[in-house]
């Protein structure tokens, strides 16, 4: 199959504007578009040459509209829900309450956004599903906003002052509650429970990392919805804005068009790993820097989150020409393999299983054996966060149930000529699997 032609367009031309260095006339320097877009935060439409990059690249992409709205967030009823599972949850390991710092898994219970300092906010659920909080006592009227009043999760607000510390009013509010055998949330930080324990040195304290899992890793009907038509709309600006490469582009001018069209979509909090030719044998990038030519392959990976739901797809085509069949070889390679782990999920089976059948696939097609040059594992769980349990590596133990999210993305990398990945979100389903998106089709276009 022969590259689609161009389209003739004002918006091509406009492209074509971007290409090199000149972004429309903002230089971009290490960090690519994040720090070009940390630089339009500050100054917004103070610097023409922001306005009119922004301007530019929203008329090349005037036909994506924000969808964002087509589908409800998660509810307060909902998160109230998640809390009487939990409680359940730890009911059935024998425990009394989970303590939860800022992050996905507070995300997840409560709907509250709260940043990380060497202050201690903390949410704590008992088995009961019933909770409390732990606040700075200068910040109360701040959480409080996010706490108090409909639509939000309440509770009852343990303060503490700036000389006193966190850990005397959290052991007190432990000890005030009955609750003694305390699970730690996995990504609490270890001084924090250290400190708890010289507070109340006859806590008993478990790992919740099993609770946490057994909370988060099977998507409910909702959730899945929402991951769906995130991983959707991702895959519709990868197409929109293949359109719109030209020759000289870098990999961080590509970047700098994924995420403004995945935003134009209505995703939030955008990311992207655009790399071309031999940078993309680096499964993590290197050289952004380098120019777009005739023949190169491109990988590209990105995603965003929809109402707090995360997309992941990538995708590996070759620019402008037809592949060589060295190319076309590889990336026919890394997609039998991502079809034949596809089509062995299923419920029941060890997670571990899936990636050793994607990697002896890659052997026998003579890229192999084992890590040689599949460097990195078949895929991770994802949901909240891009990467959460489970992992589809040799090494788990994992055995799959329906919901459960994971990426499927095999690759191929040779130094000093190109890397192939191919990146698409499966679940788990009542007796195989499903995925979200369409299949990419062949190294013509990432479609």
């Amino acid at each position: 199959m022969h590259p689609r032609p161009p389209r003739h367009s004002r918006r091509n031309f406009l492209a074509a504007t971007l290409g090199g260095s000149a972004l429309a006339g903002c230089a971009v320097s290490p960090g690519g578009y994040e720090h070009e877009r940390a630089a339009r935060r500050r100054d917004g439409a103070d610097d023409p040459r922001i306005s009119d990059h922004v301007a530019a690249m929203d008329e090349m992409f005037a036909d994506l509209v924000d969808e964002s709205d087509q589908l409800e967030p998660i509810s307060a009823a909902e998160r109230a829900a998640r809390r009487q599972r939990l409680g359940g949850i730890l009911r059935a390991l024998d425990l009394d309450a989970l303590l939860v710092e800022p992050g996905p898994t507070l995300e997840f219970l409560t709907g509250v956004h709260w940043g990380h300092s060497e202050r201690m906010f903390a949410l704590v659920v008992d088995a009961d599903g019933g909770h409390f909080w732990i606040v700075p006592g200068f910040e109360e009227q701040k959480a409080r906003l996010q706490i108090d009043g409909e639509g939000k999760p309440g509770g009852e607000l343990h303060t503490w002052k700036e000389h006193e510390y966190a850990y005397g009013t959290l052991s007190a509010a432990l000890r005030e509650h009955g609750l003694r055998r305390l699970a730690i949330e996995p990504q609490v930080r270890y001084g924090f429970v250290a400190r708890l324990l010289e507070a109340l040195p006859q806590l008993s304290i478990a790992d919740g990392g099993a609770a946490v899992f057994d909370l988060r890793a099977r998507k409910d009907d909702h959730e899945l919805a929402l991951m769906r038509r995130a991983n959707e709309l991702t895959q519709r600006a990868l197409i929109a804005t293949s359109e719109q490469l030209r020759s000289g582009m870098s990999g961080w001018d590509i970047g700098e068009l994924i995420v403004h069209a995945q935003q134009r979509l209505g995703l939030r909090d955008v990311w992207d790993l655009s790399l071309i030719g031999p940078a993309a044998a680096y499964p993590h990038g290197t050289q952004r820097d380098l120019p777009l030519a005739r023949g190169d392959m491109i990988l590209v990976d990105t995603g965003g989150a929809l109402h707090g739901y995360q997309s992941d797809n990538t995708r590996s085509w070759v620019f402008n020409a037809r592949p060589t069949q060295r190319q076309q070889d590889v990336w026919q390679a890394v997609r039998d393999a991502q079809q034949l782990a596809f089509e062995a999920i299923r419920p029941g089976r060890r997670a571990g299983e899936i990636d050793d059948i994607a990697r002896k696939s890659l052997t026998d097609a003579g890229y192999g054996p084992g890590y040689r040059l599949f460097t990195h594992r078949l895929g991770h769980g994802i949901g909240m966060e891009v990467h959460e349990d489970p992992y589809f590596d040799s090494g788990s133990q994992v055995i799959l149930e329906p919901g459960m999210t994971l990426s499927n993305e095999p690759g191929v990398y040779v130094y000093g000529e190109f890397g192939v990945r191919i990146e698409d979100i499966v679940v788990v389903t009542e007796d195989a699997a499903d995925h979200f998106g369409s299949w990419q089709v062949g190294p013509q276009a990432p479609n």
